[in-house]
């Protein structure tokens, strides 16, 4: 009997033994997985609530995004003065790509109006439809200039000035049609080759008088500037010829339109030494280095640069004709 009585005993106490290993492991187990749980809900809820938080923002962002774009559509520009762009620009496989490429730019650019002059007798129907197309505030001149003052197709680009008499043909309609005790403008030289940051329209606008800045790939140098310190032009970043009055680029400087008036005679001359252009042109409105105004955070940045378009090679249209007969039809507008 003692013996059966302890045995019953110990299979009661490993029976416990079991039972409360059983319920110790169960019970710790469902803790942990609450504990996680709760960490997890606890987790979600902080995503929650960042998630709404960059909802509204998102929500604020998109109204104002919208805001924008609807002053922009809608812009109350009359205060604002009409910078007036005169592009010279004459035929040439590449001619209606580079215009093209401006266009692109100066069509987002507001109260603007371009003035593209042809170096022709006549307009053509290239610049004539493209304009057209263009949905710009435009006007189309042309001037041709004389033979003995034109660059042969072997001549570097800076052996006779170029543009002259197309410059000079968009200042004088300046001249007729802008009235200056009415009107604001700005006056800007844009070559068809150049490329244009839409900064750069928006640093010449309120020009009080001439507004310089830097252009990039000009001169063999990576760049040509005004030389600026206490707000104030000094000289010249230029390798030739550095102690010209003015030595920077067409692409380099606006005018207020209202210096043509005060100077009336003022014109680029096409008798001009090499790299005098600008110079000359700025001295004959009366300018002077103290009237200059650096833009472009100083002159330290670039916001135009004087690129150039490889000249396009023909040499396979006659291989063509020879091998298949025809080459490329010339009707189309290229």
């Amino acid at each position: 009997m003692p013996l059966r009585l302890h045995k019953l005993i110990w299979l009661f106490f490993a029976a416990f033994l079991l039972a409360f290993m059983w319920l110790f492991l169960n019970f710790g187990l469902c803790t942990d997985e609450i504990r996680e749980l709760e960490l997890k809900d606890r987790h979600t809820r902080v995503i929650e609530g960042q998630l709404a938080r960059l909802q509204k923002q998102r929500d604020k962002l998109l109204k104002d995004l919208e805001y924008e774009r609807q002053k922009q559509a809608n812009p109350d520009t009359s205060d604002l003065p009409i910078i007036y762009v005169i592009t010279p620009t004459y035929a040439r496989l590449e001619q209606k790509a580079e215009l093209t490429r401006l266009l692109y730019t100066l069509q987002h650019v507001i109260n603007l109006h371009w003035i593209v002059v042809e170096d022709s007798e006549t307009k053509t129907q290239l610049v004539t439809r493209f304009l057209q197309k263009s949905k710009l505030s435009y006007t189309h001149l042309n001037v041709p200039t004389p033979e003995e003052y034109k660059l042969a197709a072997t001549d570097p680009n800076w052996l006779k000035p170029r543009g002259v008499l197309q410059r000079n043909a968009g200042l004088k309609w300046l001249r007729d049609n802008f009235n200056p005790s009415t009107g604001k403008g700005v006056v800007y030289f844009a070559d068809d080759d150049n490329t244009y940051d839409l900064l750069l329209f928006e640093e010449m606008r309120f020009t009080r008088k001439v507004s310089v800045w830097p252009v990039g790939l000009v001169g063999y140098l990576r760049y040509e500037r005004p030389v600026v310190k206490d707000g104030k032009v000094m000289g010249w970043h230029t390798y030739w010829r550095p102690e010209r009055t003015f030595a920077i680029d067409m692409a380099g400087f606006a005018i207020n339109a209202s210096l043509l008036f005060k100077r009336s005679e003022a014109k680029f001359s096409i008798h001009v030494k090499r790299g005098g252009l600008e110079s000359e042109f700025l001295t004959s409105l009366g300018v002077t280095l103290d009237d200059l105004e650096p833009k472009a955070d100083g002159c330290t940045k670039i916001l135009v640069w004087h690129t150039r378009t490889e000249k396009s090679s023909l040499k396979n249209e006659e291989k063509m004709i020879r091998k298949y007969g025809q080459g490329s039809d010339p009707m189309i507008e290229v």
